[in-house]
């Protein structure tokens, strides 16, 4: 496997984590449960970013200005169904 590949999986891994977080934390009815849940969420988004942000960096993703045509020729989409 590439490094590219490798932070896809890791960063799928990271947003599936934190969807347990979320859910954990809003489901908990334990004070101290709810915030040690809340903890890691917090922990695993910046995670989440630096690794983002490497991807970057490494040109894995590509990070490009959107002008608001472009962004309502989406919703126009979006809308037709």
């Amino acid at each position: 496997m590439n490094k590219q590949i490798l932070l896809e999986n890791y960063l799928l891994i990271l947003k599936s984590t934190v969807e347990v977080y979320i859910h954990g934390t809003l489901e908990s009815a334990n004070k101290d449960v709810k915030e040690l849940l809340h903890q890691g969420l917090n922990e695993t988004l910046e995670h989440q970013k630096r690794v983002y942000d490497k991807m970057v960096e490494d040109n894995y993703y590509l990070v490009e200005n959107t002008t608001p045509s472009n962004i309502n020729k989406v919703l126009n989409k979006i809308e037709q169904g």
